[in-house]
């Protein structure tokens, strides 16, 4: 892990605050769950790895609202810093009270032209860290915690060039029922597999009319449909092993 906990500021949470943390909460979907859970209350632990000078605007920004936050760096393919993680949130804040994982990625691998080592990678992030991040916290969450993972409709769906990715967040899919299953009844588990969201700056003309006419909705989402998602879960004491596909209804042709 790089920089155990590279906290912008070094005095203690209030005293009656839930900590969560927050990967990938540097940029995009992760930022948007990390500012609307400091909206309502929560500590947030601000994790990154590329995204440092985002993450750092993040923390700036929910101090500047009258929230807690602190920034950690580390490389969550590194199996050592996703085992170190939780328990460098927990010194800091002096509790862990929920973990987001939002940390992903979002890779090509076309048949063909795809790498043994680009498939171990696309694994290690989307599905082996959650894995050892909820490993890692499971002795830390109280009575009533709450691990939420961020998962994806291309586990469900067969996108060409993504079978890697697709499988992947599948895994985590699967992952989320057997993690609810070993930690109930203290800790609740599940997941939010998000639709259409954000495309990339270069996405072609046209892309964002096309994939909002594929949503029963007729339009794509935002980062604050699936932030308000991932606060209903955190907030459900009787849901447990679910998976809460937000993507405007595009699955029901599926």
């Amino acid at each position: 892990m790089t920089g155990a906990a590279d906290a912008l500021r070094p005095e203690a949470t209030h005293a009656d605050a839930r900590v969560v943390l927050v990967t990938g909460a540097g940029r995009r979907v992760g930022a948007a769950i990390a500012e609307a859970l400091a909206a309502h209350g929560w500590a947030v632990a601000v994790h990154h790895h590329a995204s440092a000078d985002g993450a750092a605007r993040v923390v700036l920004d929910l101090e500047a609202a009258g929230g807690t936050a602190a920034a950690f760096g580390a490389d969550l393919a590194d199996a050592d810093a996703c085992a170190a993680l939780p328990g460098a949130v927990a010194a800091r804040f002096g509790r862990l009270d929920a973990v987001v994982h939002a940390a992903a990625s979002l890779e090509r691998t076309p048949l063909g032209a795809t790498s043994a080592a680009m498939v171990d990678a696309i694994l290690a992030l989307n599905l082996r860290a959650p894995f050892l991040l909820a490993q890692a916290s499971a002795a830390l969450l109280p009575e009533g915690g709450a691990i939420v993972c961020i998962g994806d409709h291309l586990a469900d769906e067969a996108t060409p060039g993504f079978a890697v990715h697709g499988a992947a967040k599948a895994g985590v899919h699967a992952l989320v029922r057997h993690l609810a299953a070993a930690l109930a009844p203290r800790v609740r588990v599940n997941a939010v597999a998000p639709g259409v969201v954000l495309l990339p700056d270069d996405a072609p003309a046209g892309l964002a009319e096309r994939l909002a006419s594929e949503a029963a909705l007729g339009r794509i989402g935002t980062p604050a449909d699936i932030a308000g998602a991932v606060r209903f879960l955190l907030d459900a004491p009787f849901v447990t092993g679910q998976v809460l596909r937000v993507d405007g209804g595009r699955g029901l042709g599926a």
